[in-house]
């Protein structure tokens, strides 16, 4: 299109925002796999950790809780209910980095439709608004998780104790079945406050951490190698968690309460932060904190650069 100066205008194509839309949610689809497969055994060690009693505790720390879970349920056992993230992640991360990108997109629009840069604080604010949203999907897929990942702490504190249901697909009928469409979404309030600054942090400083070293090194950010985006991603997960985890604890806490309204100890976050606290003090908060630690770096790093590597292969 010519204007009357004889200037060439970028007119988008039609459908131009779905296809970039359609690209973040299968570049984070590829992500959130990877993530899963590298990530998931530390999740189970972190949510068992977490969710043990205080005062008969099952595993002293995250090695004696990796060798009994391997003893117990061999190999196999680091990996329960990894159905539900696995199934969910072709839908929690397409939202996640779906959300993202159109977040971006969003704040990088002028009311008159021309487009800017993106500032730094531009790159938080999407994380923002992406952990947000993120979190209807998140948090259905770690109740699930979290459900199948304690019964085995459950059974070594009960003899007599027979596990509800034995597979994701349980799990969801029975919640559902006993309370209704709000089921799946137990614990949601902690979800979203976990979430919310927690993906500000990380996603912000992820993208941040790409700008910085791209431009000390005078290139583009899809130059940067895999080792140089894999550091970045895995600085961004260690934020992530050391900004947030005494609410992951609470989460934790709510999610893997009981399934019955009736019979549940945790049922609001003042409450469980009040009942947690009376349990051990700042220390209970940081229950599980060394495999979530340790998980943060390589779990991030692999997930961020599938992301940045299948986004930068599309748009080629």
């Amino acid at each position: 299109m010519s204007t009357s100066a004889g200037q060439q205008v970028q007119v988008p194509a039609p459908n131009a925002g779905l296809v970039k839309l359609a690209k973040d949610i299968f570049a984070g689809t590829c992500g959130g796999i990877s993530v899963t497969l590298v990530g998931h055994p530390f999740d189970t060690l972190k949510v068992r950790l977490q969710t043990q009693p205080v005062d008969k505790p099952i595993y002293s720390g995250v090695v004696d809780c990796a060798r009994k879970t391997v003893q117990w349920e061999g190999l196999g056992g680091l990996y329960k209910g990894v159905t539900s993230p696995l199934m969910g992640q072709m839908f929690f991360r397409a939202s996640l980095f779906g959300a993202f990108g159109a977040s971006k997109r969003w704040l990088g629009t002028n009311a008159d439709g021309t487009t800017r840069p993106l500032v730094w604080s531009d790159f938080y604010k999407a994380g923002a608004m992406t952990g947000f949203v993120a979190a209807f999907t998140e948090g259905p897929i770690d109740f699930y998780k979290s459900q199948l990942q304690v019964q085995i702490i459950r059974s070594k504190m009960d003899p007599n104790y027979k596990p509800p249901y034995t597979s994701v697909l349980e799990c969801i009928r029975q919640t559902i079945r006993l309370n209704g469409f709000k089921g799946p979404f137990q614990g949601l309030s902690a979800t979203l406050l976990r979430n919310t600054p927690a993906n500000a942090a990380y996603l912000g400083s992820f993208e941040v951490l790409k700008q910085k070293v791209a431009a000390s090194y005078g290139v583009a950010t899809t130059d940067l190698s895999a080792a140089t985006i894999t550091a970045c991603a895995g600085t961004g997960g260690i934020i992530y968690w050391l900004t947030i985890f005494p609410v992951d604890c609470i989460k934790s806490a709510m999610q893997t309460d009981s399934i019955d309204p009736a019979k549940r100890k945790f049922t609001t976050i003042p409450t469980t932060a009040r009942l947690l606290w009376a349990e051990g003090g700042i220390k209970r908060f940081y229950k599980g904190f060394t495999p979530c630690i340790i998980r943060a770096a390589p779990a991030n790093g692999v997930m961020l650069l599938t992301v940045d590597k299948v986004t930068t292969w599309l748009n080629k």
